[in-house]
């Protein structure tokens, strides 16, 4: 029967049976697993001494984990804020001595430089990866998008001078083929996609209802 007794300190004992941290993933996302998958042209079946199709995807995956388009972008002297075009203001306009244009900007539209040709998914592609297997609900797809941090202002007017824009975390939702634009949202603190009732997005944002 002493078999049975539990000792006085119990949670020492418990304490002393930790054995290392979990391989388990503690960190709650509203995003698929697969979604962070990259995209490799390797045979599922890999002949000895070849590398398996599994250790390179997750290879690639920590690679581009560690890449950031603002660093990346600052580390060529491009400031992101002033890739967004902006209305004139006739009585701040710089003179030449600033060495700055007074009328065209610094940067040229980015419609010269959207070619598709070398993407390695199509946009239904990128959607498809919210769908997880067995599930009928479509998950967003994690992206980064250069959007202003003041959301009312930058909904009233994208082009306005006192808007700073900056790359944020979001949450692809939707695409339209007509406009070819995507539909993102703001991920929170906890980089969770959720509406203003805190309920996950699902579907682009379309409920039953509509």
């Amino acid at each position: 029967v002493t078999t049975f007794k539990m000792p006085e300190e119990f949670g020492s004992v418990l304490d002393k049976q930790v054995i290392g941290p979990t391989t388990e993933n503690l960190i709650k996302s509203d995003f698929p697993v697969q979604s962070f998958k990259p995209k490799v042209q390797i045979a599922f079946q890999a002949l000895p001494g070849q590398c398996p199709r599994k250790i390179e995807v997750e290879r690639r995956r920590r690679l581009y984990l560690t890449f950031d388009i603002a660093q990346l972008l600052a580390s060529k002297g491009i400031d992101s804020d002033q890739l967004m075009p902006r209305h004139h203001d006739p009585d701040n306009m710089p003179t030449i001595e600033e060495k700055k244009d007074p009328v065209f900007p610094i940067y040229l539209p980015l419609k010269i430089f959207d070619n598709d040709g070398y993407d390695c998914r199509t946009p239904e592609e990128w959607i498809s990866l919210g769908l997880e297997p067995g599930s009928h609900d479509r998950k967003p797809v994690p992206g980064k998008a250069l959007l202003p941090t003041d959301d009312v202002l930058g909904h009233e007017d994208p082009k306005s001078q006192k808007l700073i824009y900056k790359w944020i975390d979001v949450g692809v939702l939707d695409y339209d083929k007509e406009t070819e634009l995507y539909l993102v949202h703001k991920t929170d603190k906890n980089g969770l996609v959720r509406d203003e009732e805190g309920r996950p997005i699902l579907n682009g944002g379309i409920t039953p209802q509509g």
